[in-house]
């Protein structure tokens, strides 16, 4: 799966941001990227914030454990997730993308 790939003490998302989103949510693959839209604008690092709570939820980890990596004023960003056990987050990741609806 081309949006993520593990290290030795974290896993790496590349992901695509849709800020100013009705909610804000895990929206499924946008080409080799993870998609999320936020309902937070992109001032002030608002949808940066959003962006770190939405993957937080969605991976089941502390907020603490996820930072932007690469990209923090674009859309397309790199985030660090910090994992004991890498493999089993990426396998985490692919299990979630594979129950998501097409």
């Amino acid at each position: 799966m081309a949006c993520v790939s593990a290290g030795a003490t974290e896993i790496r998302l590349a992901i695509y941001v849709q800020p100013r989103s009705a909610r804000s949510r895990v929206a499924g693959l946008r080409g080799d990227r993870l998609k999320v839209q936020v309902a937070a604008p992109p001032v002030d690092g608002a949808a940066n914030e959003a962006v770190i709570a939405v993957i937080a939820e969605w991976l089941d980890v502390p907020r603490r454990m996820v930072r932007i990596a690469r990209g923090e004023s674009g859309r397309e960003k790199l985030l660090a997730i910090a994992a004991a056990r890498p493999d089993e987050m990426v396998r985490r990741v692919a299990e979630k993308l594979a129950s998501m609806p097409a």
